[in-house]
């Protein structure tokens, strides 16, 4: 990542006088792709793809009412509630140290993984992977706490609980996750078709959930690495949402170094229910005919999603080099699903 030249915290700084969301839902993906593009060697282009993204952004929501450590709580899920929380996160990291706001806010958060569609978390990781690998200068660590404050103002949690405790791999679990009846609906609305849909409980906890810490990374890098295969087949039953089913996972196993041990057990279970639960709300039912990479390197598959320009195509892209960059050889199907997002996304340029 270029640190020298300060693309990624100017951009940041630029990022942090706009909301969170715009018209109405919609998150902001800013902070999240521009930090992927100078993470790729795509710095030189930052700030042009940020005066497009930018234009449709919204200010900063006005405050209502400060947030302390004594009335938090009432304003868990209220995203009125966002920039409070901001400003309450924002005191916090500037008065401690940053892994230890993280460590005391993410089992906190955990139950409420779901909340606008798993953007807050993933807003999270790329803040986190940031400040492990890149250093942390004072934007970084503000966009922490708008990250985390986010989460909090969009804390949702879902409306099943999943316990793990079967013998299925993440590829055979979410193969095996039975569709929602209408998915032509929000993730709110379809979350809460989960409970009445027959199976889907069985389903999900059929899935294999290590309670040892390293094994439950390792379980985490395999649903990450499972998300985003199926998206090469299934990414055409949403091509936006379904992303999130390996970026969210991915987020949550970037976070991990930075967080006590014992949390990656649970953050295992958060992530797994989260990708399970988009994985139904959204997969078609027949998939794609093959695609593949070829003879693309990962530097050129991520050079063609920086010229598509979609904030979810970098996304999406940005993950499947991590799955990529975990087989000595390559892996061709964690390319060709970003290739996949090319063809499904229009052109965000």
């Amino acid at each position: 990542m270029d640190t020298t030249s300060g693309t990624l915290d100017e951009a940041l700084e630029r990022l942090h006088t706009t909301g969170p969301e715009f018209r109405g839902f919609l998150a902001n993906h800013g902070p999240m792709a521009i930090e992927a593009l100078v993470r790729h060697g795509q710095a030189g282009t930052v700030h042009r793809w940020l005066d497009g993204y930018a234009a449709k952004l919204e200010d900063v929501p006005s405050p209502r009412s400060p947030l302390d450590d004594t009335n938090w709580q009432e304003a868990l899920g209220d995203p009125r509630r966002v920039t409070d929380w901001t400003t309450y996160l924002a005191r916090q990291v500037g008065e401690r140290l940053w892994r230890e706001v993280l460590a005391e806010w993410w089992p906190r958060l955990l139950p409420g993984i779901a909340g606008a569609a798993t953007h807050p978390v993933i807003r999270v990781g790329h803040a986190v992977r940031v400040l492990l690998e890149e250093g942390e200068q004072a934007p970084r660590v503000a966009e922490l706490a708008h990250a985390i404050g986010y989460w909090a103002a969009r804390h949702t949690p879902l409306p099943v609980t999943v316990r793990p405790d079967g013998t299925a791999s993440p590829a055979d679990a979410l193969a095996a996750l039975p569709r929602i009846a209408d998915q032509r609906v929000v993730p709110l609305d379809g979350l809460a078709q989960l409970p009445g849909t027959d199976g889907w409980l069985a389903a999900a906890d059929a899935v294999r959930a290590p309670q040892e810490a390293e094994a439950a990374r390792d379980q985490l890098a395999a649903l990450v690495r499972a998300a985003t295969h199926r998206y090469l087949g299934y990414g055409h039953g949403d091509a936006v949402l379904l992303v999130h089913a390996a970026t969210a996972p991915n987020a949550v196993l970037r976070t991990l170094p930075a967080l006590p041990r014992d949390l990656w057990a649970p953050s295992l279970q958060a992530a797994w229910a989260a990708s399970a639960a988009l994985t139904s709300l959204y997969s078609p039912a027949e998939p794609l005919p093959p695609l593949s990479a070829g003879s693309l390197t990962p530097e050129e598959v991520f050079a063609r999603a920086t010229a598509h320009g979609d904030e979810h195509v970098i996304k999406l892209t940005d993950t499947a080099l991590d799955v990529a960059s975990w087989t000595p050889s390559g892996d061709d199907r964690a390319l060709s699903a970003a290739l996949r997002a090319l063809e499904l996304i229009p052109s965000g340029a």
